[in-house]
């Protein structure tokens, strides 16, 4: 069963828009990688430097070698002028039955 990944980046207000531009360039990648079934893009609608990525990968594992290779390409590093805060990531388990 599929797991739920999701992201959280906490934006300098006036990088907004300069920050979901780079994501609308490097999400191609995301969803072209192994396991990557579904990224979705949020923003808060009272504060867009709030950003929330919702994310549904095969396995943990698929989502975890991805980090791996977004830090060896450099991509976190690259959040940095953007970001007040590091990501926050969370994983999650479907409960249909509840």
């Amino acid at each position: 069963m599929s797991i739920l990944a999701t992201a959280e980046f906490f934006v300098k207000p006036e990088k907004s828009e300069e920050f979901l531009g780079m994501l609308k360039a490097a999400l191609p990648d995301t969803r072209a990688y192994e396991g990557c079934e579904l990224v979705e893009t949020h923003v808060n609608q009272d504060d867009p430097g709030h950003v929330f990525l919702i994310e549904k990968w095969q396995e943990r594992a698929n989502h975890e070698s991805y980090l791996g290779w977004r830090m060896e390409t450099g991509m976190m590093g690259l959040l940095e002028p953007y970001v007040t805060a590091p990501p926050k990531f969370g994983y999650f388990d479907a409960r249909p039955e509840v």
